[in-house]
């Protein structure tokens, strides 16, 4: 089944690892026929935009999505952040643990998409740390 996709003007994505722009002046429509992976620049973080450990979970999370045929370096990194967030932070680990699971099943983008959800942990965190200075 073909992916839909309509790119607004100089809107990026990323396309089976191309970074794709739109340099038109009008929307462009964009059907994607093949597996590949997709994401839309508002789900894409930059490596200068990974600055809290949460975003560099789901900076690592979207690098193994994108260079799927080559994991383990990607897992490895992944695994190295997660254990001492595991620790820090234990309300965490069930969404953790879903995370795990995606990744094992090969399901990166679901796993990325749970990934959000530290990012919005984190930022939630550090919204009460500076209400409450």
């Amino acid at each position: 089944m073909a992916l839909k996709i309509l790119l607004k003007p100089n809107e990026r994505m990323i396309i089976g690892g191309a970074v794709v722009r739109n340099a038109g002046r009008s929307s462009a429509h964009l059907i994607i026929e093949n597996r590949v992976p997709v994401l839309r620049e508002k789900d894409i973080i930059g490596e200068a935009q990974a600055d809290t450990v949460c975003r560099r979970v789901y900076f690592t999370i979207q690098l193994l999505y994108i260079d799927k045929d080559n994991p383990q370096p990607h897992l490895a990194a992944y695994r190295e952040q997660v254990e001492p967030l595991k620790q820090a932070v234990p309300q965490l680990v069930p969404t953790i643990d879903k995370i795990d699971a995606e990744l094992g099943a090969g399901r990166y983008y679901q796993a990325l998409k749970l990934a959000r959800k530290l990012i919005a942990y984190e930022e939630e965190a550090r919204h009460h740390a500076n209400a409450s200075i």
